[in-house]
């Protein structure tokens, strides 16, 4: 039988061709322009031009590396989420394993709201519409709910993984900060959303 963990580690990462020094201070770059161009105006107007003259580095070399603008955003945001991911797979409960079903999905949830309180803009960049479906992020947290909704006896959990996720989507977040909510409010109401679905 495949394990939660089974479900959630993936394929293993392919071998890394060592980045040379110049490549690496590209990259290091284009990446600090991106980072603050996303912090300073909505990440949907960033273009990539605008990140290849903040980080003064010709198209063709930002294009060798990221086709869009949504592939920086994600390569920004990858770090923050791995560190997540990692507290799912064997972080302590009720994050990691060992809590109930429930307190888990609401642990994932106050997590999730934490990371768009500190990288709302990111997340725009990186999930904006449909993009947000394709990222490996996406597929790790629907992994992570249709097994918390399966270990909690749910019929048909396919059904109810993507409205669950859906409340996480950077725009509603930023919807509902700007009508005064606190992200501990945000967390709060979507705890207990968890435990009326799971509990």
């Amino acid at each position: 039988m495949t394990s939660h963990r089974d479900l959630l580690a993936g394929q293993a990462a392919p071998s890394v061709v060592p980045e040379r020094a110049d490549a690496a201070r590209n990259r290091a770059k284009v990446l600090a322009a991106a980072a603050e161009l996303f912090a300073t105006r909505d990440p949907r107007t960033v273009t990539m031009d605008d990140i290849a003259k903040a980080a003064g580095v010709g198209r063709g070399t930002l294009y060798r590396r990221y086709p869009d603008t949504n592939s920086i955003a994600v390569a920004l945001l990858d770090e923050h989420e791995r560190a997540l991911q990692e507290q799912l797979l064997g972080g302590p409960p009720p994050l990691g394993p060992g809590a109930p079903p429930a307190e888990r999905l609401a642990a994932f949830y106050a997590a999730m709201v934490e990371l768009l309180d500190a990288h709302a803009d990111l997340v725009l960049g990186a999930e904006t519409g449909g993009a947000r479906f394709a990222t490996g992020a996406y597929g790790f947290w629907y992994a992570h709910v249709r097994a918390l909704l399966v270990a909690g006896k749910i019929r048909d959990p396919d059904a109810l993984v993507d409205p669950l996720l859906a409340p996480l989507a950077a725009e509603v977040y930023q919807q509902q900060r700007s009508r005064g909510l606190t992200s501990a409010h945000i967390a709060d109401a979507l705890g207990q959303l968890a435990r009326s679905a799971l509990g």
